[in-house]
């Protein structure tokens, strides 16, 4: 069994197990509203959780009902640090935070296999942020489940949503798209950027997406066509950014949150899209 080690643990969250879990699960507990209805996917950021871990909670508080149901976790996101021409799924066996160790759907990963645009690399994992500060949520909100981890390098939004296409499942698989939004504007310039980006997810328009943006628009964009060709409809968690939460306002970074359900799930009377 080959384990991809944690790269950020000490950095963007406690390495500490129990101090982890203790903010994992104060950060749930503190999210402000959890659905009727579970959701097929979630968008959520990845910055250190004292910046940004309020509003990814906004997006795991939803899955309070999906505990036992879901049972596998399609957690995508961009490649930082290494660079990736297509998608890189991994070699390991297990993806490991301090609460213990998530096993990969090898099987998944073997059912992708195929795909001209996804290569089956560790390189671009071992340093990566974005997949790993979203494991601690989905570890704290669901039970036993298997995750699909995948990075994107250089593709088309078509080639992501052909993917997920591919590993959508039923209610068993959840898709994650971890992402934050826009990078180093001042607090107003942000706000007003990041507002539109909120829109364009909304009414699904993935071309007005770019790397100004969100640093996983790529991913999103695949997603937004997925969703679109499903007939999802999207709800909007949670929209701020780090002058909020834990920084300056000269600097900043946005986080946005969103969830994505089947029409065939809406409750009668359950509540209209809105937001925070």
């Amino acid at each position: 069994m080959t384990v991809r080690s944690p790269a950020v643990a000490g950095l963007f969250y406690p390495d500490d197990r129990t101090r982890l879990r203790t903010q994992v699960v104060d950060l749930l507990a503190n999210a402000p509203w959890s659905p009727d209805i579970p959701p097929k996917a979630l968008i959520a950021p990845h910055a250190g959780y004292p910046y940004s871990g309020q509003v990814a909670a906004a997006a795991f508080a939803t899955l309070r009902d999906s505990v036992q149901a879901i049972t596998q976790v399609v957690l995508i996101g961009p490649a930082h640090y290494v660079y990736l021409r297509g998608i890189a799924a991994p070699t390991a066996d297990l993806f490991e935070t301090p609460l213990g160790p998530v096993p990969v759907d090898v099987e998944a990963v073997r059912a992708i296999g195929d795909l001209q645009f996804v290569v089956q690399t560790d390189d671009p994992h071992v340093p990566e942020h974005a997949l790993e500060v979203e494991l601690p949520f989905l570890q704290t909100a669901l039970a036993d489940f298997q995750v699909v981890p995948l990075v994107v390098g250089d593709v088309t939004p078509q080639e992501v949503s052909h993917l997920l296409h591919r590993l959508w499942g039923g209610m068993e698989t959840l898709i994650v798209v971890s992402s934050d939004l826009s990078h180093y504007h001042d607090y107003e310039t942000a706000r007003r950027l990041d507002l539109g980006t909120a829109a364009a997810i909304e009414h699904g328009d993935w071309q007005k997406l770019g790397s100004n943006q969100a640093c996983g628009c790529l991913a999103i964009a695949g997603l937004l066509i997925e969703a679109s060709r499903r007939s999802l409809r999207v709800r909007r968690l949670s929209l701020c950014n780090s002058g909020d939460t834990a920084g300056s306002r000269d600097r900043v970074v946005g986080y946005g949150a969103w969830m994505f359900t089947a029409p065939s799930l809406q409750k009668r009377g359950s509540r209209a899209a809105g937001g925070s």
